[in-house]
């Protein structure tokens, strides 16, 4: 029964923190994105 529960609790922590490091990338390219589109708006208002 311990080894299943080692081999359980393993499984979600490696599940963790996949999904912690795929939404700060995410994250961090959507904030990227919006500063973009958000600079050329602000360019085309200049011009």
């Amino acid at each position: 029964m311990d080894e299943r529960i080692r081999i359980i609790l393993i499984i979600i922590v490696s599940v963790s923190i996949f999904g912690l490091l795929v939404f700060v990338f995410v994250k961090n390219y959507i904030k990227n994105k919006i500063n973009y589109y958000l600079e050329e708006k602000n360019k085309n208002k200049k011009s």
